[in-house]
């Protein structure tokens, strides 16, 4: 893997993404990639949603709502 805040391109971009990709869909969140990895919140995102990652809604688990 790439070191921290090192930039990476080619094979090396494509190798982190799918590791990303795996982990994020293992139930990681991006801000814990984003700290493992030593790189941005955004970086993580980005390449997520260019690997097709489905993004999960922010906040977490959501309480369900009342009915009467």
């Amino acid at each position: 893997m790439a070191r921290k805040y090192q930039q990476v391109a080619g094979a090396e971009r494509e190798e982190l993404t799918a590791e990303l990709k795996r982990r994020y869909l293992d139930g990681e969140s991006i801000r814990g990639l984003s700290i493992s990895t030593g790189r941005s919140y955004g970086f993580v995102h980005r390449l997520l949603e260019e690997a097709g990652s489905p993004l999960r809604p922010r906040g977490g688990n959501q309480r369900p709502v009342a009915t009467s």
